[in-house]
């Protein structure tokens, strides 16, 4: 059988050389055209960050989730995460775009160090490519070619903070961009927020809450293909509550419905709901209600 071990590429000396690419001018940043090397197929472990938009790269599987990169994407990697590019339709054709490199001791000792990290398109569990429009991806190629001549002229004191300016302009705007986008597809992020609301419903109707407890942020996007933050993020824009609030609306939902249509105590209803213990279900219903969950019963008396 091949060997499977994904290449561990280090530097970005290594990728260029790798590639069969002039030695960067600057160790530990590089903008690589695409069409400067011919495919490379395989996976690939990179030790530095990269963005990147490009055409006719073939199909990259990233995340256990596959994107294919015939009409042109903007991902975004974050060291140790593994790459798999396989043949695409039209990589023999056309082939454009750019990758930005940027190896994290060149972050060091500045405030993008830390907050790159926040940046939720990064996630490794990210299935959802940013879609540009020619507009928001001509502003970022003038970013990126305000990088690219930063660090190919003369390096002095000055250089790296103009840099790191840069690239906190270009993540902001993918930011933005990404928020657009949340907005701009509906059907499909109401078709994601239906499949939410699919997974609660069953999940608080099946044997699942009685050997698991409640269901967590995290499983939840696991079901949906979606990172964790990604998915609060785009219920967000939807509908103001992140993932968490999502589940504890469900649950007030069932404790309602629960409370108001059987006998059953209320240690009952919360052992059914996936509480251990039923302080703290009477606690959390009357922070979302302002009611207890003998006082909403009283109501329907």
């Amino acid at each position: 059988m091949a060997n499977m071990q994904p290449t561990r590429i280090k530097t970005i000396s290594e990728f260029h050389k790798m590639r069969g690419l002039q030695p960067p001018k600057h160790p530990l940043i590089s903008v690589v055209d695409y069409a400067l090397f011919a495919p490379v197929h395989g996976s690939a472990v990179f030790d530095y960050y990269s963005i990147s938009i490009k055409r006719g790269v073939g199909k990259m599987f990233y995340g256990q989730q596959e994107y294919d990169f015939d009409e042109g994407v903007m991902y975004f990697m974050a060291p140790n995460q593994v790459l798999r590019v396989e043949p695409g339709q039209n990589e023999n054709t056309e082939r454009s775009g750019w990758i930005l490199l940027i190896h994290p001791d060149f972050l060091w000792n500045t405030t993008l160090a830390k907050k790159i990290r926040q940046y939720e398109f990064f996630d490794y569990a990210v299935n959802e490519a940013l879609f540009l429009s020619e507009q928001e991806e001509a502003i970022l190629n003038n970013i990126i070619l305000n990088i690219q001549r930063e660090y190919q002229s003369n390096i002095d004191k000055f250089s790296q903070d103009i840099i790191i300016a840069q690239l906190e302009l270009l993540l902001s705007y993918s930011e933005r961009f990404y928020q657009r986008q949340f907005i701009t597809r509906k059907i499909s992020n109401h078709q994601v927020l239906a499949q939410l609301e699919e997974f609660l419903d069953n999940y608080f109707d099946s044997e699942a809450i009685l050997k698991q407890g409640l269901p967590t942020v995290l499983h939840a996007a696991e079901t949906l293909n979606l990172s964790p933050g990604y998915l609060s993020g785009l219920l967000k824009v939807l509908t103001g509550m992140n993932t968490q609030q999502h589940i504890h609306e469900k649950l007030i939902r069932k404790a309602k419905e629960r409370l108001s249509t059987t006998n059953l105590s209320v240690s009952e209803i919360a052992y059914e709901l996936g509480f251990e213990h039923p302080q703290s279900f009477s606690k959390l219903f009357k922070m979302k209600t302002n009611l207890s969950p003998l006082a909403f019963r009283q109501t329907f008396g």
